[in-house]
């Protein structure tokens, strides 16, 4: 039998690494020092999946104002300290990773300093060393199609033959924006109705994934 898929593009933070509970925690914390107080499904709904830069322009939009020199200097001890000490793969995933077959590789809004540093410290790099693609690469970050399709082109597959496994809403946006099924992972913060939508299978349990990857839909 044919599968239906020729290349899996994984998110990382939500899908490889269980590191949205901890940035949206410290998020909370940060945006709060800077004038805006958020609840985390707030946060959630407004940044999860998107890049850096896009939220630092939200947060100047509703302060008003340019951020301070030297803030993200004075945030990064923060995140620095929850990912050293808290950051873990999230539940399932490298167990999934082992049975899958597929050509995989990543493509995040996070940026490739991050990605290195975050993947490396779970044992996750060595997996897709050589097919790690960021937003820092196109012009439109998520919802926008552009990560999947680079990541697509990159690699020499065609939308129609590549899945993608996203956690968020903006995530899944693009990757149906791409022309590609999209696996909408809800083990995390996002509710399952927020990924729900035409061309995309919801789930709960990384342990499922490399069954729903044989499956058409």
């Amino acid at each position: 039998m044919t599968h239906p898929f020729e290349l899996v593009i994984f998110d990382c933070d939500g899908v490889l690494l269980d590191s949205e509970r901890l940035a949206v925690r410290v998020d909370r914390t940060v945006l709060a020092s800077l004038g805006w107080e958020l609840s985390e499904q707030e946060i959630v709904r407004r940044f999860v999946g998107r890049s850096h830069a896009y939220m630092v322009s939200e947060i100047e939009t509703h302060l008003g104002h340019a951020l301070p020199d030297g803030w993200e200097a004075e945030a990064q001890p923060l995140y620095d300290h929850a990912f050293d000490t808290e950051l873990t793969p999230v539940e399932g995933i490298v167990e999934a990773l082992d049975r899958i077959t597929l050509p995989t590789c990543v493509a995040s809004s996070s940026s490739h300093p991050r990605l290195r540093r975050t993947l490396g410290r779970t044992g996750l790099y060595s997996r897709f060393e050589g097919r790690v693609f960021s937003a820092s690469e196109v012009a439109n970050g998520k919802p926008a199609p552009d990560l999947f399709l680079h990541a697509a082109a990159r690699l020499g597959v065609p939308p129609a033959r590549c899945v993608v496994v996203e956690d968020s809403q903006y995530g899944v946006a693009a990757g149906r924006a791409a022309g590609m099924r999209t696996l909408g992972f809800a083990g995390g913060l996002t509710p399952a109705e927020w990924l729900e939508g035409p061309g995309t299978l919801v789930f709960d349990a990384m342990r499922d994934l490399p069954a729903l990857l044989q499956r058409e839909w």
